[in-house]
């Protein structure tokens, strides 16, 4: 799971506000362009190595694959897919609409996707979603989990026509169709082989809009492609998605009518943001939950007994105040690890951490003294500074653990200045204590807020947390060939969770966001995203 000007955005606040007026703050010079805020990727916008909300984002506008997650209910639908069809769970059979291209005139086929597929599970390309493949057989093979790959393509993948491709997976797996509208499955253009470089510059694919140009630090531009074959095509000109460092300064160029929208409504504006915006205030539930995650690689945080330390820290954590009073209630103390929007019938269930989850000082103490203590005494919660309102509720969160330990130096925010930045640092498991780690579901299963995070080296395993019970119930939850069963086993995965305290839940986030004048019909996705090819220009 799951943040935009024409020049490089400054230090400050003053520099961040004069760069947006220069690029046309107003509706001059951009006619049917909306201007969102936005934070730059942390890598280049290859489907199989984002897994990351701002470059989501973009990837979202950029292409379409076999299915999409309805805006509304969360719902796969097939868009590309005609039909998957399977007699067993394990062996599947994938018919392509015809029709479809990618914005360079090249026709989106069965190899399209098959390639795309391939080149994302090699294990030399090194790609962050590779384990999104797994399933298909002969992964092994070409991602092995030590030593060179033994082979260059998936076994398991099989082009019959240029509409048709089968999948053989190396178990059965009931909802892997429903996996099928996640980034990482979006078919490539042959454009992406022929020269990576040239298409990593300016990424070509088969969604409503065109990169029309990227000055990182500063501005991605999208616009509308006027041949887009789907139903569901731009309703706008384009997207200008301006960078910015502070979502502060975002929503103050809001309110000066130099920025249409920003999705990420800042704490401290939270008293006032429905006297400022009225109805163009959004606020609603979504598929997004605030954790903080440890490095379980690091010896001092995996120690015998350290798993009492983290519970204790969690029930150090008064979540009912933190979101009352830095959120307004636009969050949720979190009793689990997945999300309310799931439903009952998707997996949420609320209470699973049980007591771990709720603010009991004096138990915090006796937990963190029987484990031996905090690593040297002190710990640091590291987060990135610049979205998301980040240090209010760190400083928050390490307030309540101070008190608990009467110790005014137990806890202390680390900030590191850009979300990219931040990003890099966890990938090179550099992190000495619990970090910041937000997870925005890709697509609304039960599994996905698992899976991705927990099982022994997934995709979005920051922590490197590693149980082989847990790993097996997951295999066992993929394998059911009903939802209930399948769900009942996550479950019984995620109460692991609760004993182990690999990562610490703490709140449910609703999506948020404001827009201005110039433009209407804005909504929020069921995954706390702005659906941008709704959006209209008055």
């Amino acid at each position: 799971m799951r943040r935009p000007g024409c020049a490089k955005w400054g230090a400050g606040a003053l520099a961040v506000a004069l760069v947006a007026t220069a690029c046309g703050g107003g509706s001059a010079g951009r006619s049917g362009v909306v201007s969102s805020s936005w934070g730059d990727p942390q890598n280049p916008l290859e489907p199989a190595n984002t897994n990351e909300v701002q470059g989501g984002k973009v990837l979202d506008m950029l292409f379409r694959g076999l299915k999409r997650y309805d805006p509304r209910t969360g719902a796969a639908q097939n868009v590309l897919a005609d039909r998957i069809e399977t007699t067993d769970s394990q062996h599947y059979t994938v018919v392509l609409k015809p029709g479809w291209t990618f914005s360079n005139g090249e026709k989106v086929t069965a190899k399209s996707f098959v390639d795309a597929w391939n080149y994302g599970a090699q294990l030399r390309n090194k790609q962050k979603n590779a384990a999104f493949f797994q399933y298909i057989d002969g992964f092994d093979r070409v991602h092995p989990a030590t030593g060179a790959p033994t082979a260059t393509t998936l076994s398991g993948l099989a082009v019959k026509d240029a509409r048709t491709f089968t999948v053989a997976l190396n178990q059965k797996f009931s909802s892997w169709p429903d996996t099928l509208g996640y980034t990482a499955f979006m078919p490539l253009p042959r454009a992406f082989f022929k020269d990576h470089a040239a298409w990593v510059d300016k990424p070509v694919g088969n969604g409503p809009y065109l990169v029309d140009s990227y000055d990182k630090g500063s501005v991605m531009r999208m616009r509308k492609w006027a041949k887009y074959p789907g139903d569901d095509p731009a309703r706008n000109g384009g997207i200008d998605l301006r960078v910015y460092t502070d979502n502060n300064t975002a929503y103050t160029d809001l309110q000066a009518g130099n920025l249409d929208l920003v999705d990420d409504v800042p704490a401290a504006q939270l008293t006032h943001v429905k006297q400022d915006l009225g109805g163009r205030y959004l606020n609603q539930p979504a598929g997004i939950i605030q954790t903080l995650t440890f490095p379980m690689y690091d010896k001092r945080w995996s120690r015998p007994g350290s798993d009492k330390v983290r519970r204790g820290l969690s029930m150090a954590i008064d979540r009912a105040q933190i979101t009352q009073e830095i959120f307004q209630r636009t969050r949720t103390p979190a009793t689990d690890w997945t999300s309310p929007v799931l439903g009952k019938a998707g997996g949420y269930q609320a209470g699973l951490c049980g007591a771990a989850c709720v603010f009991d000082p004096a138990r915090a103490r006796q937990l963190i003294k029987e484990g031996g203590g905090l690593p040297g005494g002190r710990m640091t919660l590291t987060y990135n500074a610049d979205t998301g309102s980040h240090k209010d509720w760190i400083d928050a969160i390490c307030n309540s653990i101070n008190r608990t330990l009467r110790d005014d130096r137990a806890c202390v925010g680390a900030p590191v200045g850009t979300f990219a930045d931040f990003r890099n640092k966890i990938a090179a498991r550099t992190m000495t204590g619990p970090f910041r780690a937000g997870w925005q579901m890709d697509y609304p299963l039960i599994q996905n807020f698992l899976q991705p995070l927990y099982y022994s080296n997934g995709s979005a395993n920051d922590g490197k947390f590693s149980n082989p019970r847990f790993d097996t119930l997951v295999n066992q939850a993929n394998a059911a060939t009903n939802s209930g069963a399948a769900v009942a086993k996550f479950q019984d995965a995620e109460r692991i969770l609760a004993q182990q305290m690999p990562s610490i839940p703490l709140w449910y986030q609703n999506g948020s966001g404001g827009y201005s004048e110039r433009i209407s019909n804005v909504s929020l996705n069921a995954f706390g995203v702005p659906v941008y090819n709704q959006i209209k220009v008055n």
